[in-house]
């Protein structure tokens, strides 16, 4: 499922790139997902609350009050893996989307040929992230996270949270299926608790501190064995 938003304060505008951008998926028969945006002040409250929840924004440079560039500098900060493309009816800033990270600058109307270029470069990009992020699902909702902003993941009962620093996930399955998916980066030390070595600060007595600060119970049983996979992972990095 690719999930698009596209943020342009021109209702025909986010029209007519809307169906050209699901005609080319249909064709391809690849599942999308579209969100509208009519400001760069209502995309961004949005993603405060849905963050992840984006793979490929396209984005207009002309937007009112906040203009597109300030929204793409906002998001970049929250989130360095969503692919940006500027569309715009000006030539003149399509130099500043390289300060972003952008994807792709896109003068007004795209043509089909663009398009599907930038698509298929933001499927491949999707698709190198995929190695690098942990995937669950919340319902309908599907999260990428950076497995390098996990710090930990906790268990109750058949809930996991996935914790980051800037957002708690909440999904149905097993630690012990998370801790197989994701390899030898994290460590378990307790029946309830995953973490991610790279996040430790400090390992002492029965309790692990994470570099945010959160300090977490180490069970007898896990002691050893997460003192001596803490130690590999960090020679190993």
């Amino acid at each position: 499922m690719l999930r698009i938003g596209i943020c342009d304060d021109q209702a025909q505008a986010r029209l007519l790139l809307r169906a050209a951008l699901e005609r080319i998926l249909d064709e391809q028969n690849v599942q999308a997902q579209c969100f509208e945006f009519s400001s760069g002040e209502t995309l961004l409250q949005w993603y405060d609350r849905h963050a992840g929840e984006l793979d490929l924004l396209f984005l207009d440079m002309e937007l009112h009050a906040l203009d597109g560039m300030e929204a793409a500098r906002r998001l970049r900060a929250a989130d360095q893996a969503l692919q940006l493309v500027f569309v715009t009816g000006y030539a003149d800033h399509v130099f500043d989307g390289y300060t972003v990270g952008a994807l792709g600058y896109l003068m007004k109307p795209p043509t089909r040929e663009q398009l599907e270029s930038v698509l298929a470069r933001a499927q491949a990009a999707l698709v190198r992230q995929l190695d690098q992020a942990f995937v669950c699902r919340n319902g309908e909702t599907y999260y990428r996270i950076p497995v390098g902003k996990i710090l930990y993941f906790a268990s109750d009962r058949r809930q996991v949270q996935c914790v980051t620093p800037d957002r708690t996930y909440t999904f149905y399955g097993k630690l012990d299926e998370v801790a197989a998916q994701l390899g030898g980066s994290f460590v378990r030390i307790h029946q309830r608790y995953l973490i991610r070595a790279g996040a430790v600060d400090r390992l002492e007595g029965g309790e692990v501190t994470l570099q945010d600060g959160t300090r977490l119970p180490v069970s007898r049983s896990c002691q050893q064995s997460a003192l001596l996979a803490l130690t590999r992972a960090e020679l190993e990095g």
